[in-house]
């Protein structure tokens, strides 16, 4: 008769939780719209083709400069970092899980009774004792019967997405960050190289301009002012050797390994394409690890706003003394069948008293949930802002090479001209001088040119969601 009380309370409970689940709150997460048509201030922003979806190692073709990205994504601490920063939003997960489920323990005890034999405790106070041993597995659960486990849960869940966002969003930025330190130090080894030839060249035209003081063709100021352009030239190749050190240790670090040379081409074995295909808005809006990073928070937040919501309401739970296990007087009658023991204590709560501090709290998740809405639509906007500046940057550069070309090759014109009229007494020091500073000058911007169009295509590839496989 007992067992079939028992199993008849069980499924009576069973039957109740089913029903009483189907009053959980239904409001279902929704993505937020945004207004996306003309982010990038593009031309044609209905072309789909994206630099983006492009791997990694495809848009890189420089076969050292894959080869530092390779040993990056290996061994960079930040990426590290990253990963065990999705193992615990991985076990964080789990546990939110986990709370669907009953907690069971083994629990044993010994209680020990007194009592007095007389009523009015003149005779024998407290002579009268028994003692109980009990020994089973407790039970505790709470029915999730709004959705608040459940609404925790999937806040979980899009708090480990977001952990696979970051460390997308430090995998895009190493790979960039390689990249523009690559091309920088190329960039120095190209302007280390065009001081080393502008030296030799000076080097010469204070030679000449000595013989011809020595001829009485030209006096000893134009000879000094040779020297001090001259030495005001090399004054910059320490500066250069410095910098590039500084890069190859900076660059170094990014790799996980100690200070040192880094193996590399040259500027010139570089290619810039003549345009950057940027695909539609939606595109990198999908890719962008910091955006998908801010919309999965306002979706953590959304449902953490549900889940306090759901704490308003009544919760039924499975209380502290529920055990299943043995109950006897004595030791050694301990496992008989008929001291079976099924202690249930159910509970039904209504917050009272605590409802304030529960409205409270549902206050702060919507101020929260607010918030990361406005953090997700600030992202989307600079990631726009991001893309168009990069566009206008790489486009305005490349402008520049033609106008930068014929500079130089006007001023190594004007070179070649003052030192052979210099030679025939038809033109005087000064305009040598400032034509061999004016070709230095022009030849370092051209190298600085390139390198601002490679670095924008770079960034470019990491603004659109490159490098994310």
């Amino acid at each position: 008769m007992k067992k079939r009380y028992v199993t008849s309370f069980i499924f009576a409970g069973i039957l109740l939780f089913m029903g009483l689940s189907s009053c959980q709150v239904v409001n279902k997460y929704k993505a937020p719209e945004i207004e996306d048509a003309y982010l990038f201030r593009a031309e044609n922003p209905n072309d789909t083709t994206s630099i983006g979806s492009i791997p990694w190692r495809e848009y890189f073709t420089d076969p050292y400069l894959q080869a530092l990205i390779e040993e990056g994504l290996e061994q960079n601490f930040d990426l590290k970092v990253a990963y065990t920063r999705i193992r615990q939003a991985e076990v964080s997960l789990g546990i939110a899980r986990a709370a669907y489920f009953p907690t069971a323990a083994l629990a044993g005890q010994v209680q020990h009774n007194r009592v007095s034999r007389d009523a009015d405790g003149r005779k024998d106070v407290l002579g009268n004792g028994s003692t109980n041993y009990s020994l089973g597995i407790a039970v505790q659960w709470e029915a999730d019967i709004w959705g608040k486990l459940n609404r925790q849960s999937r806040a979980r869940y899009a708090q480990f997405l977001g952990s696979h966002a970051y460390r997308n969003l430090i995998q895009t930025s190493l790979i960039a960050n390689i990249a523009n330190t690559y091309y920088s130090i190329l960039a120095l080894d190209e302007q280390l190289e065009v001081t080393r030839e502008m030296v030799e060249l000076l080097k010469e035209s204070t030679e000449t301009m000595q013989a011809m003081m020595q001829a009485g063709m030209l006096n000893g100021a134009a000879v000094e002012q040779s020297k001090s352009l001259l030495y005001s030239t090399q004054i910059g190749i320490p500066g250069l050797e410095s910098q590039i050190r500084q890069l190859e240790n900076s660059l170094s670090t990014m790799l996980g390994r100690n200070p040192g040379p880094v193996l590399r081409r040259t500027l010139q074995d570089q290619t810039v394409p003549d345009r950057l295909e940027y695909g539609i808005p939606a595109q990198m809006l999908a890719r962008r690890p910091d955006v998908m990073q801010a919309e999965l928070a306002f979706r953590s937040a959304f449902e953490l706003t549900n889940a306090a919501q759901a704490a308003l309401y009544p919760s039924i739970t499975l209380g502290t003394g529920s055990m299943i296990g043995y109950a006897a007087t004595t030791l050694s009658s301990f496992f008989r069948p008929e001291n079976l023991l099924l202690n249930v204590i159910g509970g039904l709560t209504q917050p009272l008293f605590a409802g304030k501090q529960l409205i409270g709290q549902v206050k702060i998740s919507k101020a929260q949930q607010e918030e990361a809405l406005l953090n997700f639509r600030q992202a989307v906007l600079s990631a726009g802002q991001e893309v168009s500046d990069i566009l206008f940057t790489f486009e305005s550069s490349l402008k520049k090479s033609e106008f930068r070309a014929k500079q130089i090759e006007s001023t190594n014109t004007a070179v070649y001209f003052t030192q052979e009229l210099l030679k025939a007494g038809e033109a005087n020091y000064t305009e040598v001088l400032n034509a061999q500073q004016s070709m230095l000058q022009a030849e370092l911007g051209q190298v600085s040119d390139k390198l601002e169009q490679l670095q924008a295509t770079v960034n470019l590839y990491r603004a659109l969601g490159g490098g994310v496989e």
